[in-house]
């Protein structure tokens, strides 16, 4: 493949549908009694969906494909003849981000299906190449300012056209049948929840996109089907299109829930902690601010010999080393520059002088990190630092890991442990509160309880807001753990 030819292949989210595959999911429709007059495929490719339709939807009066690249319309052309019926298909050149589609849907009549299969791309992975076949950039997620800043704001471009869809679909008889992540099929699903869109029904089709795709991604067909007046947000989750047997995901107090029935047994467990979990440091400049220990002096990432105060200096643990239980001792160190978010650095310069020329000296570093959040704070600031971060018991779990390991840490070489920030910890000032709570962490209910909150096919399956959902305090009976 040409350096061109995979940027479009990355811009466009040019993963062409098999033909098989299309057959295969029209057979799918067919068999939830999927009827359709109109049958709309937003970026028809090559054509595999429209020509599916054609042979699999007799009934349906119209089939039209949208696509922007001039030269698939082109092979369109040539193959239209060879389609089904194939005076009730038109094709027609748009993007879909300038497309008139609400006039398209509002002139089409009785029920219509939008089928296809969404770009697979991220926005940074266009910003990266340059791309421009982007939404208008706005906020569509309502992330805070700080989130927004850190990543959070990176999105599915498909997850966005879902969203369009449901609104030409919201205020009308509809199916949409589309090839997406799972993972952006369960954002979506949530979507139509929060903003109660009708729904009289859903679920999730898992897929082999090895198979048919070539790529190592969790994907599934999304089914929905959309009317005026239902508020049905509970789905069913299948394996494959040939599946029987299915979980029944849902959404319960603000959250997505895996398991609906293991949740509903262990419900009166949700709530909020007194105790909360927090993530670890993030500074974004590892060769600067991280070490390893070399006889008295320090090397960073950088390969340079480092020899400061070990006042600011604190023992490292990463994701990996808290997955794996190698938390006993270890030969990293972070510079934490502040105790508190905004607090001033300049007293290093009197307190810590090597440390504050070190970071003088590669300032040059700390002041190309790209994220916003240190632009309007003082120099050589981190996040993700409080009282918290200097507690001498911590209990931890790494968020990268599809495991449900959390680790009972204490001091290393008379001083507080830091993690990166793939890692989430409580903090404890006592032995005796953090054995505590880790005997509540480690039983087979609070296990139970996690796991049916828990996607474990995310890149970041576990997060602070699903640790934080489980009341530590409604555990803290002895009744309730010599259950266990």
């Amino acid at each position: 493949m040409t350096k061109n030819s995979q940027r479009e292949q990355i811009e466009f989210g040019d993963f062409q549908t098999p033909l098989e595959l299309a057959k295969r999911v029209c057979q799918k429709l067919d068999e939830l009694g999927v009827t359709p007059e109109t049958i709309i495929e937003p970026t028809c490719g090559v054509g595999a969906f429209v020509e599916a339709s054609a042979n699999q939807f007799a009934k349906a009066k119209k089939i039209i494909g949208i696509e922007i690249n001039e030269k698939y319309l082109d092979e369109l052309d040539k193959k239209k003849k060879d389609f089904h019926l194939k005076n009730r298909i038109v094709f027609t050149q748009g993007d879909f981000f300038s497309f008139d589609w609400d006039m398209l849907v509002n002139n089409s009549k009785g029920s219509i299906l939008v089928v296809g299969n969404f770009p697979w791309v991220t926005n940074s992975q266009q910003g990266t190449i340059g791309g421009i076949n982007l939404p208008t950039k706005n906020n569509f997620q309502n992330h805070n300012g700080f989130d927004a800043m850190t990543g959070k704001s990176n999105f599915d471009i498909s997850e966005w056209m879902l969203i369009q869809t449901a609104n030409w679909l919201k205020n009308r008889k509809g199916y949409l049948a589309m090839l997406v992540k799972t993972s952006v099929a369960r954002k979506f699903l949530s979507h139509l929840h929060s903003e109660k869109i009708g729904v009289l029904r859903s679920a999730i089709y898992g897929i082999d996109a090895k198979y048919y795709f070539d790529v190592s991604v969790d994907a599934c067909l999304l089914f929905c089907e959309f009317d005026t007046q239902s508020h049905n947000y509970d789905y069913d989750v299948y394996e494959s299109l040939d599946s029987t047997q299915s979980e029944r995901v849902g959404h319960r107090n603000g959250v997505t829930v895996r398991d609906l029935v293991t949740f509903e047994r262990l419900s009166d467990y949700f709530g909020n902690s007194k105790t909360k979990w927090r993530s670890g440091v993030k500074h974004d400049c590892s060769d600067v601010m991280e070490f390893q220990k070399a006889g008295e002096s320090y090397i960073n990432g950088l390969g340079e010999v480092v020899k400061i105060e070990s006042t600011y200096l604190y023992p490292l643990l990463k994701g990996s080393d808290v997955a794996n239980g190698r938390i006993e001792k270890t030969n990293r160190y972070v510079l934490v520059t502040q105790k508190t978010v905004g607090e001033s650095t300049s007293s290093i310069k009197d307190i810590a002088p090597k440390t504050w020329n070190y970071l003088q000296s590669h300032a040059k570093y700390l002041n190309e990190r790209k994220s916003r959040i240190y632009k309007t704070n003082p120099p050589f600031s981190i996040f993700g630092v409080g009282s918290y971060t200097f507690a001498p018991y911590k209990i931890a779990i790494c968020g990268l890991y599809k495991k449900l390991a959390f680790q009972l840490v204490r001091q290393i070489e008379g001083k507080p442990v830091v993690f990166d920030d793939t890692v989430y910890f409580l903090s404890f000032n006592t032995k005796q509160e953090a054995n505590n709570i880790f005997s509540i962490l480690s039983s087979p209910l609070a296990r139970d309880f996690y796991s049916a909150l828990i996607f474990w096919d995310e890149k970041r399956p576990i997060k602070t807001s699903i640790l934080n959902s489980l009341n530590l305090q409604q555990f803290e009976s002895s009744q309730v753990l010599r259950l266990f």
